[in-house]
């Protein structure tokens, strides 16, 4: 995706979290669990790497949850400004979160899915206020300078499909998670006037 800015760096450079520890089969927005040192570690060389290739600013934002904020942390060890804000966090999934998915009632999954943006799964967050909140950040932080972001798959796809779709997603049609540590670059939306 070709982002603005004559030098191809400017907008928003987005790292999903290294896995975290217990999470397989489980539904983790904001259940904060902790995440191997050496997979947060490999992770922030990652983004240091591409920042001193592109040179892109030494300014990390990260979700507060332990699976982004230790790579935030590395990060900042080695002089770099390391920013929190719980706007980045994953979706709140309520009484779900933290449930195995095969303990989440299937009527509930099937509610959530016949109203996939606006309902909040587990009485947490809806999809659209996950949006809501991440626009809302990112409104604060426009400007000409690229935005390292730390963040979780929900926050990145949201933001993706927000750029790329008119609509409101439906169950059906949202992506499948991008693997952990993968870099996803998108334009800031305060920048393409959204």
């Amino acid at each position: 995706m070709a982002l603005a800015g004559s030098d191809g760096t400017a907008g928003l450079w987005l790292w999903r979290h290294p896995r975290a520890q217990g999470a397989n089969g489980r539904c983790i927005g904001r259940t904060d669990l902790p995440v191997d040192r050496r997979r947060a570690k490999r992770l922030a060389h990652r983004v240091r790497a591409t920042a001193r290739r592109y040179g892109l600013p030494r300014v990390v934002w990260t979700s507060p949850l332990q699976r982004c904020a230790q790579v935030g942390r590395w990060l900042r060890r080695w002089g770099w400004q390391h920013q929190a804000d719980a706007r980045l966090s994953e979706l709140d999934f309520g009484r779900w979160d933290g449930r195995a998915w095969q303990d989440v009632p299937p009527a509930e999954v099937a509610q959530w899915e016949a109203r996939f943006a606006e309902h909040a799964p587990g009485g947490g967050e809806a999809l659209s206020a996950l949006l809501a909140r991440a626009l809302a950040f990112l409104q604060e932080q426009a400007g000409p300078q690229p935005l390292l972001v730390v963040g979780h798959a929900g926050w990145m796809q949201a933001l993706a499909w927000h750029g790329a779709h008119a609509q409101p997603p439906r169950a059906e049609q949202w992506p499948a998670p991008p693997r952990h540590g993968t870099l996803l670059r998108l334009p800031h939306p305060a920048q393409a006037g959204a």
